[in-house]
């Protein structure tokens, strides 16, 4: 068995595409081998700055030998014919194969073919992989007509010592890599992947991403602990540096006291984005004056010279923020809503400043705030846009938000009313903190179903993997800012009121309503599966077709269709009917509310008519008397506790329909020879279904 070692040196790959990158070297290749017949051991690949890996090992030295079978003309056919198989098989009549097949007799070719050498499969597999590899994007360099992320520098391609001549534009595979570009620019030879980690090694490359990162962060955080403080925590700007250097030198440096009244968020921002630096903290979590760099190189002073050029650099950085930031603070928020006229939020739903209006709107109907909180409300969401005409926010639009409360509080705004221009983007993500401040949460409550209704409205909804205006995230997001609130809201009636304030569009309220419900039927699925709540039990409420519960059985079975859009009561509703079903009572109703169901369906489409409401005077047999007064005990209790919002109650009423429904089918004949007795039979039923119904939609429960 055979190892394999790919190299593909280049100039820089960036960061973003080098872990996508290594993944599809590995998948492209494996997938031509498999198609050559070829079977392996083992395969890894790696990804620095410069190079991609790929290791194989256990590769035979050719591919298995194959036999393919052709069935040709019948015996006896033309010559013409003949002559075209013979042909097409380079094969002599007396080669083939005569078998009777049943339908007559044919000539069957069979052609032996011997396995090709691997090293002949992988020049062709490689060159394949290399001429469509998927880069997001890629370049031609000098004359050459192939095309790469970056130029490439050379291939190293071995197979067992012995090089694969594998060829792209002008570069040929060799036996030769190089090391760092400055401290181990000689080229040097290679006959195997060990031999050729320990020669990177001494040449000052990690070849393990996993590697880099490790000494990354332990060399930062051991820094950082020298000074008695702490690195903050930045997993995508660690993923980002481990990018972009092969052989990391973690070192210190310091800011000028002169910037630290700047706010923290913007020295972060300017660190993080500009120069990828790792900012540090104090014991309290205020940001210290001091930063990691990471450098690519092991100098003879110690980095002194490195440190005292990224701090003069950071210092030209932080004087563009810094003036930003006194540049900002001459104009109040106030004074840039005009501004918000010239801003376009999307071409059909108006400008930034229309939807300031219909921010307010909506802020004006929530029903969870006091008068005293509603004018704050309405303040923070007048304002909650303005910052985006400001200078930092132009320079790093993530400071989006947060720099409008600096700007606020300079204008002397009530604290809550900045806290609720930061926090009104909130939540972003499932690790993003909710807001719990009534403010906050009402202007983030407006802003995110604005934008909800604004597309939904015009047909600009997410399909598949596509949502490019995050509606996903939006409503994921105003779930977790009403339940987390435990907040006492209908959706429906929030998206009516927020339709009334966009003018004509291609959809009216009600449609919206009844598509966004289904949208936050799913999202809600989304968000409690990592808590084990069943997607099944949120289909059964969500298709109530009324909040209180009015269940029928005409009642539309689409869920979100229906009228449950308080999630608060819909989430207790859930609990409720998972503890009700993984009870004995609630496993063995459900059994028999399916037998009923069932049984009915199909009598009435034979019958052509549709069986509801039993007669107590056609009742004959005690059991079926016994349902008919438990059917209606227990639909006077189970309106009373919905009402009460007990639903535990209800549906512990509900378990009480257990034994009388059990003892019902023991002993009633449903399809007796008497056509009213059994109409009225079928009639009670149905009574079981819609009983059952007020609590949920029971033919939604899997299982």
């Amino acid at each position: 068995m055979a190892e394999l070692l790919l190299e593909i040196l280049s100039e820089e790959i960036p960061a973003r595409m080098q872990a996508r990158a290594a993944e599809d070297l590995h998948r492209l290749v494996a997938d031509g081998l498999a198609r050559n017949g070829i079977a392996f051991e083992a395969a890894r690949s790696y990804v620095t700055p410069r190079r991609l890996v790929l290791v194989i090992e256990g590769l035979p030295l050719a591919g298995p030998d194959v036999a393919e079978e052709k069935r040709g003309p019948r015996v006896g056919s033309p010559a013409q014919a003949m002559d075209g198989f013979l042909k097409s098989t380079g094969m002599a009549v007396e080669q083939l194969e005569q078998r009777d097949t049943g339908k007559g007799v044919f000539f069957f070719a069979v052609i032996n073919k011997k396995g090709r050498p691997t090293p002949e499969v992988l020049t062709d597999v490689i060159a394949e992989t290399m001429a469509g590899f998927p880069w997001p994007k890629s370049m031609r360099w000098g004359a050459n007509s192939v095309r790469w992320v970056r130029p490439v520098q050379s291939i190293l391609c071995l197979l067992d010592g012995a090089v694969v001549p594998v060829s792209f534009g002008p570069v040929t595979a060799g036996d030769l890599t190089r090391g760092h570009r400055f401290l181990a620019p000689e080229s040097f030879r290679v006959t195997g992947f060990a031999d050729y980690l320990a020669k990177l090694r001494r040449a000052r490359v990690m070849l393990d991403p996993v590697e880099r990162r490790h000494a990354i962060l332990a060399g930062a955080e051991a820094l950082a602990g020298a000074e008695g403080l702490t690195l903050k925590p930045d997993d995508g700007l660690l993923a980002e540096v481990t990018g972009l250097v092969e052989w990391p030198v973690p070192l210190i440096g310091s800011i000028d006291d002169g910037f630290m009244a700047v706010p923290a968020e913007v020295l972060i921002t300017s660190m993080r984005s500009h120069q990828k630096y790792f900012s540090l903290l104090k014991p309290d979590g205020s940001l210290a004056p001091r930063f990691v760099v990471v450098s690519n190189m092991e100098a003879s002073d110690g980095g002194a010279a490195v440190v005292a050029g990224n701090q003069r650099v950071l210092r030209a950085r932080l004087s563009d923020a810094k003036f930003f930031w006194d540049t900002d603070r001459r104009h109040s928020l106030q004074s840039r809503l005009p501004r918000l006229e010239e801003r376009l939020f999307y071409a059909r739903l108006g400008t930034l400043a229309d939807k300031v209006i219909r921010i307010q709107n909506l802020v004006s109907a929530l029903p969870f705030l006091s008068l005293e909180q509603k004018g704050a409300a309405l303040a923070a969401a007048t304002l909650c846009k303005a910052d985006l005409s400001a200078e930092m926010v132009g320079e790093f639009p993530e400071l989006q938000g947060i720099m409008g409360r600096y700007y606020a509080l300079n204008d002397g705004l009530p604290a809550e009313v900045a806290d609720a221009i930061a926090e009104h983007y909130a939540p972003l993500g499932p690790g993003d903190a909710c807001p719990t401040a009534p403010i906050s949460v009402a202007v983030s409550l407006a802003d995110k179903i604005d934008s909800l209704v604004g597309f939904f409205a015009i047909n600009e909804k997410p399909t598949g993997s596509k949502d490019p205006f995050a509606l996903r995230r939006a409503a994921l997001g105003v779930i977790r800012l009403v339940v987390e609130n435990r907040l006492r809201l209908s959706l429906r009636d929030l998206f009516t009121a927020s339709r009334k304030s966009y003018g004509a569009l291609e959809r009216d309220a009600a449609d919206v309503g009844a598509d966004l419900l289904d949208f936050f039927a799913d999202r809600l699925k989304v968000a409690l599966k990592e808590k084990g709540v069943r997607h099944d039990l949120i289909d059964a409420i969500f298709s109530l077709p009324g909040a209180a519960g009015n269940q029928n059985r005409s009642a539309g079975s689409k869920a979100g269709g229906g009228g449950e859009d308080d999630l608060v009561r819909l989430l207790a509703r859930v609990e409720a009917l998972g503890a009700f079903l993984d009870s004995d009572d609630g496993a063995n109703l459900l059994v028999a509310y399916r037998r009923a169901a069932n049984i009915v369906r199909i009598e009435e489409k034979k019958d052509g008519i549709l069986y509801e409401g039993a007669d107590e005077a056609q009742l004959e047999q005690d059991e079926e008397r016994a349902l008919f007064v438990a059917l209606n005990e227990v639909e006077d209790r189970t309106r009373s506790a919905l009402a009460a919002e007990n639903f535990a109650g209800a549906m512990s009423a509900l378990a009480k329909l257990r034994r009388p429904v059990d003892a019902f089918f023991d002993k009633v004949t449903v399809n007796c020879d008497k056509p009213e007795l059994r109409a009225n039979r079928l009639k009670l039923l149905a009574d079981i279904g819609v009983a059952m119904g007020l609590l949920a939609d029971f033919s939604k429960v899997e299982g």
